[in-house]
């Protein structure tokens, strides 16, 4: 006898469709916090771009604005679902750059090493998750990885470069914001 069955998807199958469960919480983690970064260079520009500084992170800011784009294709590419959280950290990164930028530009470099020394870390993490996954194929995803990943080490340089280390309370300062970074980075990896 010949049975003939519609073919109905659950979330799960259509997940496994479009994209491995790793491959779905690395896109929606990378891109929720390269719209973060793209949110806190543009608040710190807010208002140290007219001094100094304003040079060095608009540079890092036009980095940033580059994985975003990637990180927008990417989601489209594998149909990764973003964040439900996307307005959260629009509000929070101007937030945190703005906030930091206020208190100086040894301040707004502190933010950025802080920030970009958990970023480094949490990249390494996803590609040694990639790397031992039998079932992941994708080198250019991996490469994108990596060279993000090197790009955010040049930002965490450049912000000790500029005198981070010497921002008022900056243990304090960059304790707090790894903290926030990776609270986000678990929250996103989920919602």
């Amino acid at each position: 006898m010949l049975q003939i069955t519609r073919g109905v998807h659950t979330g799960r199958e259509l997940l496994a469709q479009r994209c491995s469960k790793l491959i779905d919480s690395v896109i929606r983690v990378d891109h929720a916090g390269e719209l973060g970064a793209n949110q806190i260079y543009r608040g710190q520009m807010a208002v140290l771009g007219h001094t100094k500084a304003g040079k060095t992170i608009q540079h890092m800011w036009e980095q940033e604005k580059a994985h975003k784009e990637e990180f927008d294709r990417l989601i489209n590419k594998y149909r990764a679902r973003p964040t439900a959280l996307l307005p959260f950290w629009n509000v929070a990164g101007f937030a945190l750059g703005a906030g930091t930028a206020l208190l100086g530009e040894k301040a707004a470099m502190a933010c950025t090493v802080a920030v970009e020394s958990v970023i480094v870390e949490h990249y390494n993490d996803q590609l040694r998750k990639l790397m031992d996954d039998p079932s992941f194929t994708d080198k250019e995803l991996l490469d994108t990885i990596q060279r993000f990943r090197d790009e955010e080490q040049e930002h965490h340089d450049t912000g000790i470069e500029h005198g981070a280390e010497q921002a008022p309370f900056y243990r304090a300062l960059t304790d707090v914001i790894k903290f926030g970074c990776r609270t986000a980075i678990k929250i996103a990896e989920k919602v």
